[in-house]
């Protein structure tokens, strides 16, 4: 259109100058004329120009418009969980063996040999208590002892002799029957007074308190002049000493059930932290298991045994037990925030072919912004992080973001 316009204005300019007597009027028109071709021209343009370029604008908003419809979504690769997976629990530390030390007879306390804190030995004399009345009975015990000792030595004297005269038949049957039973009798009241004795003097001797095993004295409950009452009476029973045994420490942990299965006595590995000790484990032996999930808990009761020969360690401290469980084959580890809570079950988004395919897993042991994964993944699966609740299987989807096993994320 501008180039016909132009070429009649060329045509217009020719005419006028081959014939120049061409009224004023005429030329005032084709002026008018030539003013609105060039009007027209340039509207023109602009119209062409303003409409090529929404053109351009509508195409690129489609283009946007399609690239937008199809969600982005960040995917990562499920890792292997290791092989021998590490659990913290909290422990109480208790001796081996630890027992109060009573008495077995009354009277007042006359002198102690170790306070606390002291090792001693099995055996050795902790302290002496002061009975009289027992030491009378034994002195009486054996008086009597000896009183029934000498009846039957007269008895037996007696019964030989009868035994002789019998034989002459100076005596009868009767009186011989007579000597014989009395010597019988004599002999067994000897029987009594020597059990008497040794009961009295079994009495006497726990007059003495000793060690039963190697350990620490951890407490003194009493002191020199204190009556002692072995529990014989209605008075409570005095507990003189109350003692430890500390080579090797009991330390006690509640294993949750989901690790339950991988706790194996005498194979399962255990270390000992303490926060006195910063830095520093103490190695342990797994060695039973109360083999029964407790029902209030939901716990498995263990027991780990320390070596403590040294003293190192006390008893009653708290401590964090390690265990190392061994994992379950085929095990991975995804992100906690990739996981789909479902009516169905729990699932997780996988994009296959740029589309989204949901499967149900399931999970293992919780590790807080990981989750264990024991079935439903295979290696190369692109699982959606942060996955939205309107995710549908074969909902198209596009990778804005990848991290593969071991990256950090992002």
């Amino acid at each position: 259109m501008t180039n016909m316009a132009e070429n009649e204005i060329g045509e217009q300019i020719g005419r006028s100058a081959s014939n120049p007597s061409h009224d004023s009027g005429s030329n005032t028109s084709r002026r008018h004329w030539l003013i609105a071709a060039i009007v027209a021209a340039v509207v023109g343009g602009v119209l062409i120009f303003g409409i090529r370029s929404r053109l351009k604008d509508e195409a690129k908003l489609k283009t946007v418009v399609a690239q937008t419809s199809v969600p982005s979504v960040s995917v990562v690769l499920p890792k292997a969980a290791a092989p021998v997976q590490e659990v913290i629990l909290p422990g109480n530390v208790q001796p081996f063996i630890s027992s109060p030390i009573y008495a077995r007879t009354d009277g007042y306390l006359k002198k102690w040999y170790f306070d606390i804190g002291a090792r001693v030995k099995a055996g050795q004399l902790l302290a002496v208590i002061q009975a009289p009345e027992v030491d009378q009975e034994l002195a009486q015990a054996k008086s009597n002892l000896a009183t029934a000792q000498a009846n039957q030595d007269l008895s037996e004297t007696t019964q030989a002799r009868y035994e002789g005269l019998f034989k002459k038949h100076a005596v009868s049957q009767q009186d011989r029957d007579n000597a014989v039973g009395a010597n019988k009798a004599n002999k067994a009241i000897v029987e009594a007074d020597k059990a008497n004795v040794q009961h009295y003097a079994a009495v006497v001797s726990f007059e003495n308190v000793y060690a039963p095993f190697d350990g620490v004295i951890t407490a003194r409950n009493t002191d020199i002049g204190d009556l002692i009452n072995s529990g014989s009476s209605t008075a409570p029973k005095t507990d003189m000493f109350h003692m430890a045994q500390t080579d090797i420490l009991r330390v006690y942990v509640n294993v949750p059930e989901e690790f339950s299965r991988g706790i194996k006595p005498g194979e399962t590995e255990a270390d000992i932290v303490l926060a006195e000790f910063p830095g520093r484990q103490f190695p342990g032996k797994l060695v039973r298991t109360a083999e029964a999930i407790n029902l209030t808990t939901r716990t498995l009761l263990v027991e780990v045994d320390v070596p403590n020969p040294t003293g190192t360690l006390f008893t009653g401290s708290y401590a964090e037990v390690h265990l190392k469980i061994p994992s379950q084959n085929s095990a991975y580890l995804i992100p906690s925030n990739a996981l789909l809570f479902r009516t169905q079950n729990l699932q997780v988004g996988v994009v296959q072919n740029g589309k989204v395919v949901l499967k149900s897993v399931t999970p293992g042991h919780d590790l807080g912004s990981e989750i264990e994964v024991v079935a439903g993944l295979s290696d190369h699966d692109q699982i959606i992080v942060n996955p939205s609740d309107s995710l549908v299987t074969g909902q198209a989807v596009q990778i804005v973001d990848a991290t593969l096993p071991g990256d950090s994320a992002k």
